[in-house]
């Protein structure tokens, strides 16, 4: 990776973090106009929820960047970097909506982030069919979290509704992309360390 790469990726990172990253999507417009307006614990829950999901994407961000970084095929670098370009969006997406819902990210995005670039490095280090299983089993569980997202948010919160959806359909998009390209279905029980930690860190990021 030459030094203009690795500038980019660090720049990448940062604004990960920093909640400022670009879209190059427009925010998901709701398909219903919103019914009646929120009452204050239906937005703060409605904050929690897409810190929650924000907090997935600075994750994704650092899990696709170091699964690039440790990639030995040209083909797979550019895989990655077109999935870590689509979750951009969604980050971008997820702060635009904190900030309409009065809120914020989470306090812990740098550990977060670290936790991730940690694990998408061993992830890659073990191969690419192995690192393209890890992505498709990440996606799979984002899209079943985000599943219960939708059946979680108010009912009035037709924005963030919209948002979900289409997040829901990137991810699923990318889990199929990957086995498709390779991918091979991990043991059960590393499935399972996987949501473990990603409860761990659904929970935490709701509030903190």
């Amino acid at each position: 990776m030459t030094l203009d790469e690795l500038i980019t990726e660090f720049d990448r990172g940062l604004r990960s973090m920093a909640g400022v990253s670009r879209m190059s999507r427009p925010v998901p417009s709701p398909s219903a106009e919103a019914g009646t307006e929120m009452t204050l614990a239906e937005q703060n829950h409605a904050a929690g929820l897409m810190r929650v999901n924000h907090v997935g994407e600075v994750c994704a961000q650092a899990l696709y960047q170091a699964q690039k970084l440790a990639a030995r095929s040209p083909a797979l670098k550019a895989a990655f970097d077109r999935a870590a370009r689509e979750e951009e969006d969604h980050l971008a997406w997820t702060t635009h909506r904190l900030k309409q819902l009065d809120s914020r990210p989470s306090l812990l995005n740098p550990f977060w982030y670290a936790g991730s670039l940690a694990i998408g490095l061993a992830a890659g280090c073990l191969g690419d069919k192995v690192s393209l299983g890890f992505m498709a089993e990440t996606e799979r569980q984002v899209e079943h979290h985000l599943d219960g997202h939708l059946s979680a948010l108010p009912e009035a919160d037709v924005e963030s509704r919209a948002i979900v959806e289409q997040m829901r359909a990137d991810e699923t998009a990318h889990a199929k992309a990957a086995m498709d390209a390779g991918g091979v279905d991990l043991p059960r029980p590393v499935r399972a360390l996987m949501r473990v930690a990603s409860k761990v860190m659904t929970r935490t990021a709701y509030y903190v």
